[in-house]
């Protein structure tokens, strides 16, 4: 079974980070929340998650890792030295690194992006250092999936789960939720 940590700083936009764990898990996908700061993560929008570990506690395998954007939790993850490590790690080794709305701005800030496709909340296209933007609602290239909000969700999930198994398990979790 695939294994994908998405981490939660505060100020996380709380649609971007629920609506794909919650498809994930779905897709029999195991998915770990890690907070950077705290096991109790606050949202753009009030809601608190609850982390299952600190990021600091967390010491793997995983095959994906998955960032939530909003402001300022894109702002807050990019800040930390450690993910970005963690981001650069994560590429180098192949695996998949995903980030919808403004996070894609902590891939950029990690260096990953230099000659790939990638979209992100409109705005924010000058974070994305080296990358080549398009204007869709999900890019997929190579190792690297991105979107561009929280209306996007359900297609930046659906692309994880084709990325992590398969267009059939996919296309079972977009028939069972009817989109």
């Amino acid at each position: 079974m695939p294994h994908v940590i998405t981490v939660l700083a505060p100020g996380f936009e709380e649609t971007e980070a629920v609506t794909p764990i919650d498809l994930l898990r779905r897709a029999k996908i195991d998915v770990t929340i890690l907070g950077l700061e705290s096991l109790q993560v606050r949202g753009s929008h009030n809601i608190a998650i609850a982390a299952d570990k600190l990021f600091s506690a967390f010491t793997g395998p995983f095959d994906a890792i998955m960032l939530p954007g909003g402001m300022p939790g894109s702002k807050n993850l990019a800040a930390s030295p450690a993910l970005l490590d963690l981001v650069r790690e994560t590429h180098r080794r192949k695996a998949l690194c995903a980030a919808i709305c403004a996070a894609p701005m902590v891939l950029g800030k990690a260096g990953i992006l230099r000659g790939f496709q990638a979209t992100c909340y409109p705005g924010n296209e000058n974070d994305l250092t080296g990358a080549i933007i398009l204007e869709k609602p999900v890019v997929r290239d190579r190792n690297v999936i991105t979107s561009r909000g929280a209306g996007t969700a359900i297609p930046f999930a659906l692309e994880i789960i084709t990325y992590l198994t398969d267009a059939k398990t996919a296309e079972q979790v977009k028939s069972a939720i009817l989109f």
